[in-house]
């Protein structure tokens, strides 16, 4: 099994490049999936996130609302690092379960985390190599918006994250989504040849 990692900003483009890496074959652990998970009911770290950040964050349905945690933690930098505290160890759980279960041999299994580089995840994971969806900020913060964020909380988003030159310093790759669709495509491909090459994948 070769276990990739796939990371990037809010609004990177970084879903796409995962459709696109499925399509060839890969297997996708969706960090982002998980992390609804952990707050759902019966979810790994839903209880210790509404006994730190009040039982108003319930939702009917039993569910935490993301959408009030979110306006909460993205406005205050210790609120956010305490909720990570939380429910990072719940997902890396989750994730190293999931890592856990028998493939055949030669798999590729790609981790979708956008916050990779901030939570030091590549080893505990068992990364051999990270991938990084390079967008600038201005057009991370459009395509956020024209998905229905609001602008207000996708550039707290923006800010909370690491810098893409941060990010692309701890890649192994950088896949480029700074044009075109088609662009993005040629860079898959060429990034998944490269993994032919270097791991014997895909096939």
């Amino acid at each position: 099994m070769v276990v990739i990692g796939l990371s990037g900003g809010i609004a990177s483009g970084k879903s796409t490049v995962a459709r696109l890496l499925e399509a060839k074959g890969a297997e996708v652990i969706d960090a982002d999936v998980i992390g609804h998970g952990v707050l759902a009911p019966g979810g790994a770290a839903r209880e210790a996130v509404l006994a730190r950040f009040g039982s108003h964050l319930a939702a009917a349905d039993g569910s935490i609302d993301r959408t009030a945690l979110g306006a909460v933690v993205f406005a205050d930098p210790t609120a956010r690092r305490e909720l990570e505290a939380i429910s990072h160890p719940a997902i890396y759980r989750e994730m190293q379960a999931r890592l856990a279960r028998p493939r055949p041999e030669g798999a590729v299994v790609v981790i979708d985390a956008p916050l990779l580089v901030e939570t030091g995840g590549r080893r505990a994971l068992g990364i051999v190599a990270l991938a990084v969806v390079a967008a600038t900020p201005a057009q991370q913060l459009e395509r956020a918006v024209a998905r229905g964020t609001p602008r207000e909380r996708a550039a707290a988003v923006v800010a909370a994250q690491a810098t893409l030159s941060q990010k692309m310093a701890a890649a192994d790759y950088v896949i480029d989504n700074r044009g075109s669709l088609h662009q993005l495509a040629d860079g898959v491909e060429t990034f998944w040849a490269d993994l032919q090459l270097r791991f014997g994948v895909g096939g």
